[in-house]
């Protein structure tokens, strides 16, 4: 072993510096690893020894040479300082092999500790680098699930389409591709299922924010819910990436960035059709009615204006109602002529929604079983055919689970099918054969000048109309009385219960109102009228013989009516005997005959009138002027 010493003879009496390396400062530098011991420590003075600057020689004597020459006795004086030095060599020397040892030691202590300090440092750097190391696989493990998954579905895909190729090898015309097939599965599940398109964009949602997060987590030094955070931001904006640093980190969020944007494109284009849908479904009359107590109208026809003014004029006085149109038209078109109709609602709304009354769903959506009544108005064209689609709507109307509130009215154009529909609807329904009805009044307006304007008053809601309503403080009075009771109102007829609602119009003065019976006025409004006290009535004589002879009428009719044969036979049973009934149009003789006889007229068991026909337009005046107008009691215009 190598040692180098020095004592430093200026300081020998305050104290030594010894400098010597230790064993790793012979295998490095030899300035890096120092150490330094002082026998006087001395804070305040830091050690000045850099090297070996005074090297004392210690000179030893010199033992005697044997030569041939005679020895040489030295002197005392020799002797003496031989001795002296040679006493000093001894101590410096047992001094010096006693400060070698103790340096001997120091290094072998220092040795010892610096190998310590190795294997502690080793040991610190493996425990420190086994976290990193565990850390760094989780990370490659998370980049390696997310990109698995992605292509886990194209495997599968591949497999299945394999597997469908090796079975159906034999009738490979016959056989349907997987791509049609997946395409057909996912077509019929996002039609059948109403929240099947947001369902499906929410899955695709969490699954790019998870797949994105595991793959950032594998290329950046961020924490799994930092990088779900991150990816969700990349989703939601795809600004927001331009902060990132790296390839790796930028490469990620790029492709979560186009797939952010190609989400948000799809939950825009379903907003975007959401929105679309509702105001087409408004626009076209698709959406639901929520109301009760309403009048719902079923069908279109030109007598929609008329029946809606009256109903206007009748919910007067109630502050108004509410009146729901359904017909196969498009909305738009109803609100359309509903608003050219030149007459006020007075505070009445009308609701117009487009559908069939032969569906239960359309139905539904009008609140059909909550209305207060349900009137069904006939088409316009064949007589057969609007009554055979009347009927059917009455099955539909009766077929409705909840049940109807409300009565329903029916427009016919038939008499004939009068009955079936009764039959159908049971107690709910009440026919009105319009065709017929307008014919009856217009025979009896012909004859009777100024009953038009009482009908018009009476049918009508601008003045006194009927109403039938039940008043049990009457129960157990006279007929005879009823009649008194009413200081505003004419009754005129009684609703039976115990016949099923029969109507009976001015019955005997001793009939006997019985329990559930209603009453049949004719009032200004159904708010104007209530019984009183009985008055006091003076009793007078009456003429007995009201009854005048009737004398031969003769009536022109201008023009022709499918329901002509009906209009005549009421003719033959209220005119005298020997009327005449002039038939004056555009028909041909032959043909009226026949249509007559089709409709169920005997013409040869006609009484009372006889037809005489003339061939015509009415509109034409030089026709008009061919005939004896000045000999008819009454002329109609019957097209």
């Amino acid at each position: 072993m190598l040692l180098n010493m020095s004592l430093d003879s200026e300081t020998s009496g305050s104290g030594r510096d010894w400098f010597f390396p230790s064993p790793s400062f012979l295998r490095s530098s030899s300035t890096q690893y120092g150490h330094r011991f002082y026998s006087h420590s001395k804070p305040d003075t830091p050690p000045t020894l850099t090297g070996i600057r005074h090297r004392r020689r210690v000179k030893f004597p010199r033992t005697p040479t044997l030569t041939n020459d005679k020895p040489q006795v030295p002197n005392t004086e020799n002797a003496k300082s031989s001795a002296k030095n040679n006493l000093i060599f001894l101590s410096q020397s047992r001094f010096q092999f006693a400060i070698v040892g103790d340096i001997l030691g120091l290094n072998l202590r220092l040795h010892a500790c610096h190998r310590l300090d190795s294997l502690n440092v080793t040991s610190s750097t493996s425990q420190d680098a086994n976290p990193g190391l565990r850390e760094n696989f989780k990370r490659n493990l998370a980049l390696f699930f997310s990109f698995t998954l992605l292509f886990i579905p194209l495997i599968i895909f591949k497999y299945i389409d394999y597997v469908s190729k090796s079975i159906f090898s034999d009738n490979i015309s016959e056989r349907v591709s997987l791509n049609k097939q997946i395409a057909y599965r996912v077509d019929v599940f996002l039609s059948v299922y109403p929240y099947a398109k947001p369902l499906v964009l929410l899955v695709a949602t969490l699954l790019l924010i998870l797949l994105g997060g595991l793959a950032l987590f594998g290329v950046t030094t961020e924490d799994l819910a930092h990088c779900l955070w991150l990816s969700w931001t990349y989703v939601a904006d795809s600004g927001n990436h331009a902060s990132s640093q790296g390839i790796g980190p930028r490469l990620v969020a790029i492709s979560i960035s186009f797939g952010g944007m190609l989400i948000f494109a799809m939950m825009l284009g379903l907003v975007s059709d959401a929105i679309s849908e509702k105001f087409d479904s408004l626009r076209k009359g698709k959406s639901e009615v929520v109301e009760q107590n309403h009048t719902l109208i079923l069908g279109w026809s030109d007598k929609l204006g008329s029946l809606l003014n009256q109903l206007a004029i009748a919910n007067e006085s109630l502050g108004g109602g509410t009146v729901v149109v359904m017909a196969e038209r498009d909305k738009e078109e109803m609100e359309l002529d509903i608003a050219k109709m030149e007459f006020g609602f007075k505070g009445t709304s009308v609701i117009c929604r487009s559908g069939s009354p032969l569906i239960l769903a359309d139905l539904k959506k009008v609140s059909v079983s909550k209305a207060r009544a349900i009137i069904v108005l006939a088409e316009d064209g064949n007589a057969d055919q609007s009554d055979a689609r009347a009927l059917r709507t009455v099955l539909s109307l009766t077929g409705v689970k909840e049940g109807l509130r409300g009565h329903i009215v029916v427009e016919l154009s038939d008499l004939d099918n009068e009955v079936l529909v009764k039959l159908v609807g049971g107690d709910l329904v009440e026919t009105v054969v319009a065709h017929d009805v307008i014919g009856r009044l217009m025979i009896q307006c012909a004859r009777q000048p100024g009953l038009a304007q009482i009908w018009e008053d009476i049918l009508g809601f601008e003045n006194c109309e009927f109403y039938i309503k039940r008043w049990p403080q009457l129960e157990g009075m006279q007929f005879e009385d009823v009649l008194i009771s009413f200081p505003a109102a004419i009754p005129c007829g009684i609703k039976v219960a115990t016949y099923g609602g029969k109507i009976i119009l001015n019955p005997d003065d001793s009939y006997v109102l019985q329990e559930g019976d209603e009453i049949l006025v004719i009032a200004e409004d159904d708010d104007t009228y209530a019984p009183a006290s009985l008055p006091t009535v003076w009793r007078g004589s009456l003429p007995k013989d009201f009854v005048y002879p009737k004398s031969p009428e003769r009536i022109l009719f201008c023009g022709w009516r499918r329901d002509m044969e009906d209009m005549i036979m009421v003719l033959d049973a209220s005119l005298a005997h020997g009327s005449e009934l002039w038939m004056f149009n555009d028909v041909p003789e032959k043909e009226r005959e026949k249509k007559l006889t089709d409709g169920g007229l005997d013409i040869n068991r006609l009484e009372n009138i006889s037809l005489v026909n003339r061939d015509g337009n009415a509109v034409i005046r030089r026709h008009l002027e061919s005939l004896p107008l000045e000999s008819f009691d009454s002329v109609s215009d019957i097209y």
